[in-house]
């Protein structure tokens, strides 16, 4: 039996269309797979924390002060001092960062050498290792600014230099500030150079334009950049360990120049410092639960802003 060339040609791509269509089953096969292995990863370490803390976790291990070298009792000083971590360390890094996102995408040329130099800056700040912003911390906030304070405005005497919530804060502030200029940046970018132009166009000014446009478009995604960063910067533990982070404290805080506890270095003193490890293992899973649920917390919080801020916008 002859073969035409039409025949050949549609043998030919029939075998070519299959082929292709097994290609594109493994592609997404491959990636489907990568999807679950990474929330399969992601439930296995919740479940963990879960299962080994919820045991020991309570109200009144949340509300009461440790006892019996710490081996007893609750956490709330740690969370005390994690909640005025992230406050204050909001509070210095967020404006900052959004101000640098702001020049970078409005008001800086593309061809600007000045911007160039704030963008590699900012991405070397994001490879430092933590540690390294710790006793950058040290030396420069506790070390020379704070004898600096002491010199000129206490008489020499100890009061700020030395490990606080204002240097440890600072020092965490500087962490997440590539995070949330890149974030914010990334969000401001998202609205349309079009919308830009036509408010230019209609006599706004540069900053009406930027206040009453380019701001309301992207501050959904500019809240998510930013709390997804503070969630990051309050498990770190390494930037607190040389800047205020305290072993225990019988009492709270009083002002930014006390030293506080922290939930990440109770952790870390309770898996290292401790004498006897396994009798303590309980209490750092109830601990490890505890910052768990804040860091999620502070996702959800981000999820609900954004939606309700698109939604006010839709409507």
């Amino acid at each position: 039996m002859e073969v035409t060339n039409g025949e050949m040609d549609n043998t030919f791509f029939l075998s070519k269309n299959k082929t292709a269509a097994i290609k594109e089953k493994l592609i997404v096969g491959s990636t489907l797979m990568a999807v679950i292995i990474v929330i399969a990863v992601l439930f296995l370490i919740i479940g963990i924390i879960v299962y080994n803390g919820w045991e020991l976790f309570s109200w009144k291990f949340i509300s009461s002060f440790p006892t019996d070298g710490m081996t007893k009792g609750g956490i709330f000083p740690a969370i005390i001092g994690t909640f005025i971590l992230v406050i204050v360390m909001s509070i210095a890094a967020v404006p900052f960062g959004t101000i640098t996102a702001l020049y970078l995408t409005e008001y800086a040329s593309e061809n600007s050498k000045f911007a160039a130099a704030v963008r590699f800056s900012v991405r070397t700040l994001a490879v430092v290792p933590s540690i390294i912003f710790g006793l950058f911390g040290l030396g420069f906030f506790i070390q020379f600014l704070g004898k600096g304070m002491d010199t000129a405005f206490n008489d020499g005497q100890l009061h700020w230099a030395q490990p606080n919530i204002l240097w440890a804060s600072l020092t965490m502030a500087l962490l997440t500030l590539p995070v949330i200029i890149v974030s914010v940046e990334e969000a401001l970018k998202t609205v349309p150079r079009e919308l830009r132009e036509a408010s230019l166009a209609l006599g706004a000014t540069k900053w009406q334009t930027i206040r009453k446009v380019v701001l309301p478009g992207s501050v959904s995604g500019i809240m998510t950049g930013t709390i997804l960063a503070i969630s990051r910067g309050a498990g770190e533990v390494a930037p607190i360990l040389f800047t205020g982070a305290a072993y225990y404290l019988a009492t709270l805080p009083k002002s930014v120049s006390d030293q506080f506890m922290n939930l990440g270095y109770h952790i870390y003193i309770m898996s290292t410092q401790s004498s006897d490890v396994e009798k303590t293992m309980p209490i750092q899973f109830a601990t490890t639960l505890v910052l768990l649920m804040l860091t999620i917390s502070l996702n959800i919080v981000a999820v609900v802003i954004r939606s309700r801020i698109r939604s006010k916008r839709i409507s």
